[in-house]
């Protein structure tokens, strides 16, 4: 299926199932996707590896920023949320903390109830940089598709040394101030079968979810083009038991079909 790359620095607004109004930072080349996963289903096609793009400029995200908030507020269109997505992995950048404090700073002159949203797949959290940034944000929402390493193989795709384990444990470091987002998904890829959705993949997936004490969890299933052809939607109603057992747990869940 066709896919897209966001080709300016700051885009949107979008409405987002889960977020609401929300204001995009792109951090990564607007030429291709730069990421440490690559997923079967993202949105904005495959990883190029071996790519020499450059990440976007600190003082150009900070410029733009700006001016497009300064434009939002004029025209009593304020986002909700500026979320940090864009091609590929944010965290990746090598100034990840800078422009989290520059950005923060922004929001709090032209737009200070909105939120600062990053979404993230956790593969660079063993960064203390990192984790210290993802701390001041009002949401740090970290990717946990399954909690085998066979099934992140499969489904994410990670391009250098990825453990579930270890994720969980830094993870498990920011003591329940984080939000844990997860694709459910069935199909196949390349002849295998996908499926995180069964009783084993749900089960163990909710014993990571009770480990780890996330203030909130989310779920969604495909609802754009992904670049495999071969992937199927989650029915609504299937999402909606797996939230059901998460609540159960004491924790919030929002559901995106």
């Amino acid at each position: 299926m066709p896919t897209k790359l966001y080709d300016d620095i700051i885009f949107g607004p979008v409405r987002s199932r889960r977020l609401g109004l929300s204001l995009g930072v792109n951090l990564l080349p607007l030429e291709c996707k730069l990421c440490s996963f690559n997923c079967i289903y993202c949105e904005c096609g495959w990883t190029e590896k071996g790519h020499k793009a450059a990440f976007n400029k600190r003082e150009d995200v900070a410029r733009l920023l700006a001016d497009k908030l300064f434009e939002m507020v004029n025209a009593d269109n304020a986002p909700d949320v500026i979320t940090f997505a864009g091609n590929g992995e944010p965290t990746m950048h090598p100034q990840f903390e800078e422009i989290i404090d520059d950005v923060l700073k922004i929001r709090d002159n032209y737009a200070p109830s909105a939120k600062v949203s990053v979404l993230t797949n956790g593969t660079m959290l063993k960064k203390e940089s990192v984790r210290r940034a993802l701390s001041k944000v009002d949401n740090n929402i970290v990717k946990l598709d399954s909690a085998f390493d066979e099934t992140v193989r499969l489904i994410d795709n990670p391009l250098g040394e990825y453990s579930v384990a270890e994720t969980v444990r830094y993870m498990k470091m920011f003591e329940g101030r984080l939000i844990i987002q997860t694709m459910f998904l069935r199909g196949s890829y390349e002849g295998r079968p996908v499926d995180n959705t069964t009783e084993r993949e749900v089960s163990a997936w909710l014993e990571l979810v009770k480990e780890i004490g996330p203030r909130q969890v989310m779920i969604y299933t495909i609802d754009r083009d992904t670049p495999d052809p071969d992937l199927e939607k989650v029915y609504l109603d299937e999402l909606g038991d797996i939230a059901r057992r998460v609540r159960a747990l004491g924790i919030e869940c929002s559901v995106a079909g």
